[in-house]
């Protein structure tokens, strides 16, 4: 649609220009007739004169035409030009809230409109981006400071030698968890950065995805069975081209929140299935659940649907899980309903 209307602009713009040259042409052919006519009058037919004289007429006339015509579109693009590599001075000086005003009406844009259009098109996104990076600086500083401030506090209280041996053990149990929690939220955001800021390259190979889906599923086996979870499997084995290290991420980060969600004594079911040339690898719980408004948001970084934060999480697990599978190419979607749990749907393409 732009092009079109950049088209049609230029189109007007150059019948516009026909008619003001031939204009111009028009005058100095009739003012050159009218002098070749009183000059051969007033020199008695004298027409090699007369030739002569009009023709320094005409190029004189010709040569003023031009200069003025060349004055006349260069004062016509310097304003605009001026205008646009000031605003883009401010933008490289940091200043974005630099907006411009077209120079002509909407429906009579010229191209100059079009780049002043689509400059304030994005410094509104450089804005943007800015505000979105100092609210992520904004929540990594917050996530960091309380795990830092309690390693702090149980620091300072082991130094003190009254305290029973009971305790010290208490604390330093408090500290090694807590530095775990602190590791991990730390990684995540730098793998964050790395996928979201650099050009990923994937190492693709062919495996059995559902003996890996089993592998990964063991490793929660004491953790399911510290909170007495019910954990029923449902996996199907096929085989798909991609990259093992993102499918742990994926696996990982969507069973530890089963189990977190899910209440003691609850219900896991992890399934992976086939469906025409995809894998569907669903990861349900009975747990908590979430509203319908918190679903929309729940792939948000930092975005936590608990705010109570009664239990454990930075908000970056998910965020990570859709980052992973935009870039191996699948799908991922959330179906829940408060108090009856949610279930989690990944999708990915699987080899013949």
């Amino acid at each position: 649609m732009r092009k079109k209307k950049s088209k049609v602009q230029n189109s007007k713009y150059s019948i516009k220009t026909y008619f003001s040259i031939s204009i111009m042409v028009s005058i100095v052919a009739a003012s050159s007739i009218f002098l070749y006519a009183f000059l051969d009058f007033i020199s008695n037919h004298n027409r090699l004169l007369s030739a002569i004289v009009g023709v320094v007429y005409i190029a004189v006339m010709t040569f003023i035409c031009m200069v003025l015509d060349a004055r006349t579109k260069h004062l016509e693009l310097k304003l605009p030009l001026r205008t646009i590599l000031d605003a883009t001075e401010r933008i490289t000086n940091g200043d974005l809230s630099v907006r411009l005003e077209p120079i002509h009406p909407w429906g009579k844009f010229d191209e100059y409109d079009i780049i002043i259009e689509n400059l304030n098109k994005m410094v509104i996104s450089l804005s943007n981006n800015s505000v979105l990076k100092s609210d992520f600086i904004s929540n990594v500083s917050h996530e960091i400071k309380t795990p830092i401030a309690i390693i702090q506090n149980y620091a300072t209280a082991l130094t003190n030698e009254n305290i029973p041996q009971e305790k010290k053990k208490e604390y330093l149990s408090t500290l090694i968890e807590t530095s775990k929690k602190l590791s991990n939220l730390v990684s995540n955001i730098l793998k964050l950065n790395k996928l979201e800021n650099q050009d990923i390259i994937i190492e693709k190979k062919e495996f059995e995805l559902g003996e890996y889906v089993r592998e990964n599923v063991l490793k929660f086996e004491e953790l399911i069975e510290n909170k007495n979870i019910e954990l029923d499997c449902d996996i199907d084995d096929m085989k798909i081209l991609s990259d093992e290290s993102y499918i742990e991420i994926i696996l990982n980060n969507l069973i530890s929140n089963a189990i977190k969600f899910t209440n003691e004594k609850g219900h896991i079911f992890i399934s992976l299935k086939k469906v025409e040339d995809y894998a569907i690898l669903k990861v349900s719980d009975d747990g908590i659940g979430m509203s319908q408004a918190v679903g929309k948001r729940i792939f948000e970084k930092f975005y936590q649907g608990d705010t109570s934060h009664s239990q454990e999480g930075n908000g970056l697990g998910l965020a990570l899980v859709k980052k992973v599978i935009e870039i191996i190419g699948g799908e991922i979607s959330v179906e829940s309903e408060p108090l009856k749990g949610t279930t989690f749907i990944v999708k990915l393409e699987t080899l013949n």
